[in-house]
């Protein structure tokens, strides 16, 4: 199957990578699990990062996309990465396509997420142009499915979400999927989170079963967080 018309520059669709935007019945949701006041908080912010990623330009998603892919290719490269987890980028999200054409260049094994019903993620190799449309807007492999475990044999996971902070905080799309599969990786595996220059915040709100990121990249740097150091 062709690789999905009809969005970003970089070959992206309309959605999000990291699930549902407006919570679910997973456990993990911030619309059903998450105190009133913390729920609103990281809906707020959610709704700004989004509003600001809609009125980007092409040529500057696709920059961006081409800037993140040299950062991150060369951590994959200096780490001596046999592995990574990604993710297919869609809508304005920072864009990922050149980044796992490249490492599947160099014969990285690339996992894609494959979305379950329970909002947990399968995992499935990457393959250029293999896409089949998704939920939530999603494309996916169509290669086959290797299992939710698959996560255990990255070095390195490359994580969607609308914020980070310094100290390694993670706002995602509120559904969980990424909390849950990270909480089943590796402890030695490092875990970058992809964002926009000023999607880097002093702080986000966070609860117990927020799981952490180790790097935020930018278009324009790298911050090593203080979540976990001596990865």
């Amino acid at each position: 199957m062709g690789r999905p018309s009809g969005g970003s520059s970089d070959g992206s669709s309309n959605g999000s990578s990291d699930g549902p935007s407006n919570g679910s019945s997973d456990g993990y949701s911030d619309e059903v699990s998450s105190p009133e006041p913390i729920a609103k908080a990281k809906r707020e912010i959610r709704s700004q990062v989004l509003a600001k990623r809609a009125r980007l330009d092409p040529e500057t998603q696709l920059a961006a996309a081409e800037a993140i892919a040299d950062t991150v290719a060369s951590m994959v490269y200096d780490r001596d990465v046999a592995t990574v987890c990604a993710y297919a980028s869609v809508s304005s999200e920072p864009g990922t396509r050149p980044l796992l054409d490249r490492l599947h260049h160099k014969g990285v094994q690339v996992l894609l997420p494959v979305v379950l019903d329970d909002l947990d993620l399968d995992w499935a190799r990457y393959r250029p142009g293999e896409w089949r449309p998704a939920r939530f807007g999603l494309v996916e492999p169509t290669a086959h499915s290797l299992g939710v475990d698959a996560i255990q044999g990255a070095e390195l996971i490359v994580c969607p979400g609308v914020a980070g902070t310094p100290a390694g905080a993670r706002l995602g799309r509120g559904g969980g999927c990424y909390d849950r599969a990270l909480a089943r990786a590796l402890p030695t595996a490092l875990r970058c989170l992809l964002l926009y220059d000023d999607e880097v915040l002093d702080g986000v709100p966070t609860e117990p079963h927020d799981e952490p990121v180790d790097a935020v990249v930018t278009p324009n740097r790298v911050v090593s967080t203080s979540a976990r150091r001596g990865l």
